[in-house]
This record gives structure tokens, C-alpha cells and sequence, in this order.
């Protein structure tokens, strides 16, 4: 990914200004979604998966949000929420000032011009008895957008545009592999020149050698139209590049909101750290060479039913007490970095006269390295611990790299609510 334009080396004049200063586009406040459990006869709810349980955040005009998280956090949900095509349990939704949390299809259909969304199964996205040309065309015909040129003609620059011969615009979606599959998805959340796109997923499909192609792609667009996105991904790697600010979630909560040097420099959430020292190092000279990495040990709990305080607490090795009994609020710590944890990585403990640590912390201690190492885990330089064969159990963060595939325990949570309709 070193081709992108967001890369350390270049960074774009946008991202330069500071963020306090751009206009507020999207606000999000106690964002809650829930899908019930029913049982018996008379389906009455015994419970509930709490895919997304109060996230709080701002995206401004011109930036990108990453969203990274384990399977099951609950990205996926808060994208399809954000957009309006879930509706949500609780909290509200706030578009270029207007609350949208209770509209209707028809109040909503006005606004759809202005946020789309690039799904992550490329597959599944594209109906099967329609033309790439009937697909791609399919915003301008319903939002009564008639181009300049003509819509064919427009459709078949927008396919040149990703990457797509204008050939294509008689073909149906069987005829594509996965990755062209995408940049179709992509075209067409473009196609109205919309000021928020919330993209899921994005580059997942796409060949290593095309991911660099499209994430340019998108960031020419973002300059050229004004776009702002919210990208959520699995790829660290791809998140770094691409991202102004990254949300890290954890079972529903966002439990580290930053700009993506002090996230990735000084990660100061334990959960932002382990996802930290997962990301590979592409650097031939460390070849053979051990990388640290932080083991989590245990499963991820079940949204069903999540642990009390802390949702971290029961896989963290610095947990108290007090984590266990007390969510920890969502607090700028420093500037522009907001965390929620009360023993917090690279800055003084906030609660410091809670020292003794739980028993699941202990047995979580025996995988991660001591405080005393030279350098943290969360360093892309950093060396890696030898790993315990007799813990096999322990696992990594899910949304690691696929790099890093092999070393990640193959552990499900209970209910994965990403792919949750």
C-alpha cells in the first residue's frame, strides 16, 4: 500500500488543517442497536443482541473515519445504521445539522443522494437479473438525475473510472470476478456525487495489486468532489494509509477514537494495543526475524449477554476490580485522542489506587509481555515474545491483518452481529 496517497510521506492538504476547524457533516450520540431473541408460540423477546450499545462520535467534511474491531464488534451494523438502512434501537443521527434518527423511506429518499454505502459482499450487492449498465444507472434513474450526456454515457465513464472497460455495460454480475464485482459497488455509491459514503469493507476483495489502485481512486474522488468517508476495515495495514481518524470497537462500544499517528505511535486502550502488535512488518531485512505479539487469551464474550464494567476486562492483563464493576467513560486523555479504560497504556493510571489485579488478568499477564521491555508491543518495530505452547488457546485479535492469519486463534464470538441483516 505504499502507492497511497495518504501514506506518512505524503499527506494530503486536507489532513493538514486541523480537525476542530472543519465542519461538523455527521454527528452520532448514544447510538444504540439491538436485535431481539424471540422464543416460543407467542414470539415473545427473551433477550437481545446488542450488536452496537451506545457509540458516541463526529465525522467531519473532508476526512476519513476508519472503524476497526473483531468480528461480531459491531462495524458492519453501526454502518448500515448510520446510513439509515437499519433502523436504530435508541440514540440519535445527525446529518449536516438534521436529526434523521426517526424519518421515514420517503423523508429519507431526498437524503440518499447525499449518503451511500459500498457493501462488503460484492456478491450479494449486485442483483444477478440486471445489467452493469441497469445497476450502476439505478441512482440516477430513482433520484430523477438525468447527467450530462446522457446516463449511459455516464455510466460508462464511471466504469472507466474504477477500472472497468465501458464494454462492461451489457454485462451481468456472473460474468465478473469478486474484485470487479467491488469496483462496481463503487461505482455506483458515486455515481450521484454523494457527500458521505460509508464503505464496508472496500478493498477486501480486491487483488493486493488493485487495493492500491482503488484506495487512490477514492482519495482523487474525495479531493475532486468533497467526499467524506467512513471506512470500516480489517486490514490495520490499510486503515493506516488511508484514515485521518480511527475508531477502535470493541463488543458493540468504541473503547479508543484518535488520529491515526497517535493510534498507531502510542496506542493507549490495551485492546488498541494487542490489535497493535498484529499488524505485519513488510521489511525484507526482518526476515526469520520474531515480531512481539500480545496474545489475548480467552473468547470473545457473547453480545447477548456482555460483561459488566469493563467489556474488555475479562481478556485484559491490567483489570481491576474497578473495571469490572465500572464502564470506564470515553475520555479525551490528550488531544484529539479519546479512550475509554481506567489503567490506560502510555498515560498515567486513572485509577491508580485500584492495584489488584482480577484472576482472568493473571492468566492473561502469562501472554503478554512485562512493562519492562524496551520497546511496546504496539510498535510495528517492536520484536516478538516467544508464545507458550502450552496456552493454545490464546488468541489474537480477529481483524488482524490476513498476514497475520496464522498466529490468530480461529475463536467465533458467540453472535457475529456484523453479518447481521
Amino acid at each position: 500500500m505504499s502507492e497511497t496517497k495518504k501514506s506518512d510521506a505524503a499527506v494530503p492538504a486536507q489532513a493538514s488543517a486541523p480537525v476542530a476547524e472543519r465542519e461538523v457533516l455527521l454527528k452520532v450520540e448514544g447510538l444504540q442497536k439491538h436485535f431481539p431473541i424471540r422464543k416460543g408460540v407467542l414470539q415473545r423477546q427473551v433477550g437481545a443482541v446488542k450488536a452496537v450499545d451506545g457509540i458516541d462520535f463526529e465525522v467531519r467534511k473532508g476526512e476519513t473515519l476508519g472503524v476497526v474491531g473483531e468480528s461480531g464488534c459491531g462495524k458492519s451494523t453501526m454502518g448500515r445504521v448510520i446510513t439509515r438502512l437499519q433502523d436504530p434501537t435508541g440514540g440519535s443521527i445527525h446529518f449536516e445539522g438534521q436529526d434523521i434518527t426517526r424519518l421515514s423511506t420517503a423523508g429519507m429518499r431526498p437524503l440518499r443522494r447525499d449518503i451511500q454505502m459500498i457493501f462488503q459482499d460484492p456478491y450479494g450487492s449486485l442483483n444477478p437479473r440486471h445489467t452493469i449498465g441497469g445497476i450502476v444507472s439505478a441512482p440516477f434513474r430513482l433520484q430523477g438525475v438525468e447527467p450530462e450526456g446522457g446516463v449511459k454515457k455516464e455510466v460508462q465513464r464511471l466504469l472507466e473510472l474504477v477500472g472497468l472497460s465501458p464494454e462492461h455495460y451489457n454485462r451481468y454480475p456472473h460474468e465478473f470476478s469478486g474484485g470487479q464485482r467491488q469496483r462496481i459497488g463503487i461505482a455506483r455509491a458515486l455515481a450521484l456525487k454523494p457527500k458521505l459514503v460509508v464503505a464496508d469493507e472496500p478493498v477486501s476483495a480486491l487483488d493486493v495489486s488493485i487495493q492500491a489502485q482503488v484506495v487512490n481512486l477514492m482519495d482523487d474522488l474525495q479531493e475532486e468532489l468533497g467526499l467524506t468517508y467512513v471506512i470500516i476495515a480489517h486490514d490495520l495495514s490499510v486503515v493506516r494509509h488511508v484514515s485521518d481518524r480511527i475508531a477502535v470497537m470493541y463488543l458493540g462500544k468504541i473503547v479508543e477514537l484518535a488520529d491515526r499517528t497517535s493510534l498507531y505511535e502510542a496506542p493507549m486502550h490495551p485492546y488498541t494495543k494487542a490489535l497493535m502488535s498484529a499488524v505485519p512488518v513488510p521489511d525484507p531485512k526482518r526476515r526469520g526475524a520474531k515480531s512481539e505479539r500480545i496474545l489475548l487469551r480467552g473468547d470473545v464474550p457473547s453480545p447477548i449477554s456482555p460483561p459488566s464494567g469493563c467489556r474488555f476486562h475479562t481478556r485484559c492483563w491490567k483489570a481491576t476490580e474497578v473495571c469490572k464493576s465500572t464502564e470506564p467513560p470515553l475520555l479525551e486523555l490528550r488531544p484529539g485522542q479519546r479512550v475509554a479504560c481506567h489503567h490506560p497504556e502510555n498515560f498515567e493510571d486513572q485509577q491508580p489506587q485500584d492495584t489488584v489485579l482480577l484472576s482472568a488478568a493473571k492468566a492473561a499477564a502469562e501472554l503478554v509481555p512485562t512493562e519492562e521491555a524496551p520497546e511496546a508491543p504496539a510498535a510495528e518495530e517492536a520484536p516478538e515474545a516467544p508464545v507458550s505452547e502450552d496456552a493454545p488457546e490464546a488468541a489474537a485479535a480477529e481483524d488482524a491483518p490476513e498476514a497475520a492469519d496464522s498466529e490468530v486463534s480461529a475463536a467465533e464470538p458467540a453472535a457475529d452481529t456484523d453479518d447481521k441483516k
